[in-house]
């Protein structure tokens, strides 16, 4: 079996064992099935990315050539995204096991069945070839994730997961009739086709309107401020394990299908030179970067502060887009990978801290420092990558998008990435703060440190912040690869 007759397991191997989870009973092996396959998917994408960065990959469904059929087409961007989404899921599921029993003691099967449908879902956006197949994955996956965002044991999860449910609809909406205006100007949906057929039509109403509805649809899928509504909720309200896996995995989809769109389909030359959208995307990343900054750091609860710290992370993201440059880009791919390292990392921690208190306040952090200390040490240095310092993971990425402005002699934007680093500072600062320098309350239970099946993916996940911070040979190797994808061609052969 070759390469390319291998990737589309990557989808079809979740997807089929859903089905299976979704009738088994008990705890252990919904559990059991659904790490096998999100081990096998993440294997199959650890292959793919070799090739993929080499030659584009292509697998046309039932033989049916392409445009007429369906296709997964691979090359370096998406791979390099598959890898991260298959990668982050697959770290994620050991430390799963405890939580899950904990926060969702029921119906594991079920819940397990929706997981492995959002992450086929999210696999099935990043590999696809095809711009309709893109928002049925869409849906499949946002449907999932509704259900996984209901299942918290609060019962303000299920107005989250209604909130999330109406903007995400919105969103989806949008991209559907971004690509519906598309078909109509071309008479296809493929997304290499698309790319061949724009440029003789492109300098049309329907077509920048196009444009418009697949940035604000996906805008809203990345939480792109003002976009960013439903994101603190259901990061705060979620089970801890649907929080780790959507803020490693939901929003960097996101921002590939926006990237694809604009680069592959529509070109940077009109979208950037033509169009101002390189002036938009800046001063709605700048804005995202303070608010999210800003507002992060007044949180009482530490899930909603690490959402909001999100939403200034996405900011990062665009900006390094908006500079449209090979550099600019690498930067954005490299903060994708990046910010999925240290936000997983930063809420298993506090997941752990909820599985030993119950509670994700930060009054409830007070003392935990000295009963809890390997958990609360793991989340003090994942906020050292998160805040950028150098030998950590976020500081690489902030440092190629600090050359990316300097390259083009925006020296403004060096100073905005360093004030919001600064921000960050702050609100990591708090907690450490409050578990370290604060007495635990006498009212307070005896609290002991957390199993080990919580803290050694904990720890993985921080030791790679630190890994990637000093070897960065794959992460700015194949932000790179993905960035010349774009802007050399997009998923031309």
């Amino acid at each position: 079996m070759t390469i390319t007759e291998l990737m589309p397991f990557s989808v079809l191997v979740p997807l089929i064992a859903s089905l299976v989870c979704a009738l088994l009973p008990g705890r252990f092996w919904p559990w059991a099935v659904t790490l096998v396959a999100t081990i096998t998917s993440a294997v199959i994408a650890a292959i793919t990315l070799p090739a993929a960065a080499q030659v584009t990959l292509s697998y046309a469904f039932g033989n049916w050539p392409p445009p007429i059929g369906i296709e997964y087409r691979v090359d370096a961007a998406n791979a390099f995204v598959a890898l991260l989404v298959a990668g982050m899921a697959a770290v994620a599921l050991p430390w799963a096991k405890k939580s899950v029993d904990r926060e969702v003691p029921e119906r594991q099967g079920a819940f397990y069945a929706l997981f492995l449908l959002a992450l086929s879902g999210l696999l099935g956006i990043t590999l696809s070839g095809d711009a309709f197949n893109i928002f049925v994955f869409l849906e499949i996956s946002s449907l999932a994730t509704y259900g996984l965002i209901a299942h918290g044991s609060d019962r303000r999860a299920l107005l989250a997961s209604f909130r999330y449910l109406i903007m995400g609809t919105v969103g989806a909406t949008f991209l559907l009739i971004g690509i519906g205006f598309l078909y109509v100007m071309t008479g296809t949906l493929n997304l290499a086709d698309l790319a061949e057929r724009l440029p003789e039509v492109r300098d049309t109403s329907t077509v920048r309107a196009a444009l418009a509805f697949i940035i604000v649809g996906m805008g809203l899928k990345l939480a792109m401020l003002p976009l960013h509504l439903w994101l603190p909720n259901a990061y705060t309200y979620a089970p801890s394990f649907v929080t780790v896996f959507l803020a490693g995995t939901a929003t960097k989809v996101a921002l590939y299908v926006m990237l694809r769109f604009v680069f592959t389909v529509f070109a940077p030359d009109w979208s950037f030179v033509v169009l101002p959208l390189s002036t938009v995307l800046m001063i709605l990343a700048v804005a995202g970067m303070f608010a999210g900054s800003w507002v992060a750091m007044f949180q009482p609860n530490i899930k909603r502060m690490l959402a909001y710290s999100s939403v200034a992370q996405v900011g990062y993201m665009v900006l390094g887009v908006s500079l449209v440059s090979i550099v600019g880009l690498t930067a954005a791919f490299l903060h994708l990978f990046n910010h999925a390292l240290m936000k997983t990392a930063l809420f298993m921690a506090v997941g752990t801290v909820i599985y030993q208190v119950g509670s994700g306040h930060l009054k409830d952090f007070r003392g935990l420092g000295r009963t809890m200390p390997w958990t609360l040490t793991a989340f003090a240095l994942a906020g050292l990558s998160i805040i950028g310092v150098p030998l950590t993971a976020g500081f690489v990425s902030k440092w190629y998008l600090i050359q990316a402005a300097l390259d083009q002699g925006q020296w403004f934007l060096v100073v905005l990435i360093l004030i919001t680093s600064l921000m960050a500072i702050v609100y990591i600062w708090r907690v450490i703060e409050a578990a370290w320098f604060q007495e635990r309350p006498g009212n307070q239970p005896a609290v002991g440190e957390a199993p080990l099946a919580l803290l050694i993916p904990t720890w993985v996940l921080v030791a790679l912040n630190f890994y990637f911070g000093i070897d960065t040979r794959l992460t700015v190797g194949g932000a790179t690869a993905a960035a010349e994808a774009l802007l050399g061609g997009g998923m031309a052969p």
